[in-house]
């Protein structure tokens, strides 16, 4: 997974059990996943069409840092679906604590709103990608 975007938990987003709003998480991952799915894409022209269940494990509190990783599990002929990881970090032993995962969907469209497809550029980087193997240096 890669980082997709840091986050300060503020005093202006919690809710009344002293937590993050919900909403205001999801915001952020829809945000942070659509930025990099435009990139990706190379294209501006993508929209969230679904996001999967969000499983909150761990509460975020004010002051806390938060990322939000991200992954491409698979890319359609018109779409992305990335699965996302919310962490919570300790800047004292750089410890993360994953404290929400989903995955979200995006499509992407013409200037009608009309899903078209994601350039075979795209397509072709995507497969040479998931074909790369990483690369080993000896000890």
């Amino acid at each position: 997974m890669e980082i997709l975007s840091k986050k300060i938990v503020m005093q202006r987003d919690i809710g009344v059990h002293g937590n993050l709003f919900g909403g205001t998480l999801m915001s952020w991952i829809d945000e942070a996943a659509g930025s990099f799915a435009t990139e990706y894409c190379h294209t501006p022209n993508m929209v969230t069409v679904k996001v999967g269940e969000l499983i909150f494990k761990k509460p975020l509190r004010s002051g806390q840092h938060v990322r939000i990783y991200g992954k491409v599990v698979q890319l359609g002929t018109t779409s992305i679906t990335l699965t996302i990881e919310v962490r919570r970090y300790s800047l004292y032993s750089t410890e993360e604590v994953v404290v929400c995962v989903t995955s979200i969907t995006f499509v992407r469209i013409d200037d009608d709103g009309t899903p078209t497809p994601i350039g075979d550029t795209v397509r072709n980087n995507h497969e040479n990608k998931k074909h790369s193997l990483p690369i080993r240096l000896n000890a």
